[in-house]
C-alpha cells in the first residue's frame, strides 16, 4: 500500500510542477532578471515543495510563490553581502571602489586557492569575528590572523596580477 502512496505522491507533486512551474519560474525571473539565477531559485522553489510533499504536506500554488518571495530575499540579501565584500577588499587595498561592472575583484577572489577565499569570506562577507571564524575554521584565534594575513597578500598579488594565482594553484 506504502508504494501506491508514493505513487499518488509523486503524480500529485507532478502535477503541480506542470502546472505552476511556467508561472513561479516567470515570477522569479521578472523580479531577478537574470534567466539563469531565475532556474536555480525556482529549482530550490520546488526542491523544497518536494521535500515538504515526501513529509506529508502538500504545496499549494500560494506556497510555491511564498517560498519564490522568500528565497528572493535571500537572494538579494547575498546580492548585498557580495556587493558589501567588494567595498570593503577594495577598501582594503586602499583603492577606490570599482563600479558595478567591474569584476575584477569577485573574479580574483574565486581564483583564490579555497582555504584563502574560505577566511576572507568569513571575516568581509560573513561579517565574523576572530573568535567565530576560528570555529568555524576548526583553529585557534592566532592561526586566523595568520591565514588571514596570507590570504589578503594571495589577494594583492592575484589582483595585481592574475596570472600568479594561476600559478599558485598548480603548486
Amino acid at each position: 500500500m506504502k508504494t501506491a502512496t508514493d505513487r499518488e505522491r509523486a503524480a500529485r507533486f507532478t502535477a503541480l510542477y506542470v502546472r505552476d512551474h511556467p508561472r513561479v519560474s516567470a515570477f522569479v525571473h521578472r523580479r531577478v532578471g537574470d534567466r539563469d539565477a531565475a532556474e536555480e531559485l525556482t529549482a530550490e522553489v520546488f526542491r523544497i515543495a518536494w521535500e515538504r510533499a515526501l513529509g506529508g504536506t502538500e504545496a499549494t500554488t500560494g506556497w510555491l510563490f511564498v517560498t519564490a518571495r522568500n528565497l528572493l530575499s535571500n537572494h538579494y540579501r547575498a546580492a548585498t553581502r557580495l556587493t558589501e565584500l567588494h567595498r570593503r577588499i577594495t577598501d582594503e587595498l586602499d583603492r577606490a571602489p570599482a563600479s558595478a561592472e567591474d569584476s575584477v575583484v569577485l573574479e580574483t577572489l574565486e581564483r583564490l586557492p579555497e582555504r584563502h577565499r574560505d577566511v576572507l569570506l568569513l571575516r568581509y562577507w560573513d561579517g565574523l569575528s576572530t573568535a567565530e571564524t576560528a570555529e568555524v575554521l576548526g583553529c585557534s584565534g592566532p592561526a586566523v590572523w595568520v591565514r588571514l594575513h596570507r590570504a589578503r597578500e594571495a589577494f594583492r598579488d592575484g589582483y595585481a596580477s592574475p596570472a600568479s594565482l594561476s600559478s599558485e594553484e598548480s603548486a
